[in-house]
């Protein structure tokens, strides 16, 4: 991917309703902590997640498989290194906090990816992970992001208790909006996350994922899982 597209999705991360809903979770999740501290954003991309945890008080590294992204990124001010999800560069027990925010469907040897995570937490560190929910979901739109699999809640914990981490949570998103997005994806090879929306659709998702946050949904099917886990102290 060369510069000049990932400048293209920088553009549409900054606008586009679920890129937009991550970095609200994101900053969710950060409040639970009593103190900023050290953070790795694995598949950084052009930096976004090192910004919100920079906003949020943390000394934030990215790791990207891209130079292109890794380049992007360091134009934003985010220290960010070129790496490999499997084998990061990265010492063992160095951080409190490890994010891999839509990467891991994306990587043939998941497990190896996810020990990776648990390798460079601290005692106590945790790891936040989102991924694709559900395969009765692939379609274009998938194979459009690269992505190899989607997952079912068992398979994720399985995926993160085999890394040897802790889990203390793992919920849905995208819940109110599973039947939408299931048949536009059916429907079209067209990948809104590759290209902008119409601002109309644009903030009816945004609208639905705003309220969704205030629904007790999380235990339900949804578009997206997430995983909270620890590093055992």
């Amino acid at each position: 991917m060369d510069t000049i597209e990932l400048q293209r999705i920088t553009r549409i991360e900054n606008d586009n309703w679920w890129y937009r809903e991550r970095r609200k979770i994101l900053s969710a999740e950060l409040r639970r902590f009593g103190a900023p501290g050290t953070a790795v954003d694995i598949g950084a991309a052009s930096g976004a997640g090192c910004r919100v945890l920079a906003e949020h008080g943390w000394r934030a590294t990215g790791i990207d498989l891209s130079p292109a992204a890794v380049a992007l990124a360091r134009a934003h001010g985010v220290e960010a290194y070129e790496g490999d999800a499997r084998y990061l560069p990265l010492p063992p027990c160095e951080y409190d906090l490890a994010l891999a925010l839509d990467v891991l469907e994306h990587i043939e040897d998941d497990a190896r990816a996810a020990a990776e995570i648990a390798r460079v937490l601290r005692p106590g560190g945790t790891a936040l992970v989102s991924v694709p929910y559900d395969m009765a979901l692939w379609s274009a739109h998938d194979v459009a992001l690269g992505r190899v699999r989607r997952y079912t809640r068992r398979g994720l914990v399985e995926l993160v208790e085999g890394a040897g981490l802790v889990l203390e949570a793992v919920w849905s998103r995208g819940v109110l909006l599973r039947p939408l997005l299931r048949g536009l994806r059916h429907r079209t090879a067209r990948c809104e996350d590759l290209a902008p929306l119409h601002p109309l659709a644009n903030e009816v998702l945004r609208r639905s994922a705003a309220l969704e946050r205030r629904l007790p949904v999380r235990g339900w099917p949804g578009v997206w899982l997430f995983a909270r886990a620890r590093r055992p102290g």
